[in-house]
């Protein structure tokens, strides 16, 4: 399972989640994959493969092994769900 989450590096959404993912992979035991888009096409290419024009943006949180995703900023219960494939 691959966990991703697709962030800009001077998004003020993406650094508050920064706090949430670090906690979560600590808690849970988890990695996720942190794939910057703002200044790289070939990550941002990667990302619209897995939004499929579902956010449009980030934070984009995706799951690879049962395609959840989560948009923008969520709650810590949100993405420790995301995160544990429920």
């Amino acid at each position: 399972m691959a966990l991703l989450e697709f962030y800009g590096e001077e998004c003020p959404h993406c650094q508050r989640m920064r706090v949430l993912t670090d906690e979560i992979e600590k808690e849970h035991n988890v990695v996720i994959e942190r794939v910057e888009v703002w200044h790289n096409k070939e990550n941002e290419a990667r990302m619209l493969e897995c939004d499929k024009e579902l956010c449009g943006g980030v934070p984009f949180f995706y799951n690879t092994d049962n395609d959840k995703w989560l948009c923008g900023e969520v709650t810590k219960e949100e993405l420790t769900d995301w995160a544990k494939g429920e």
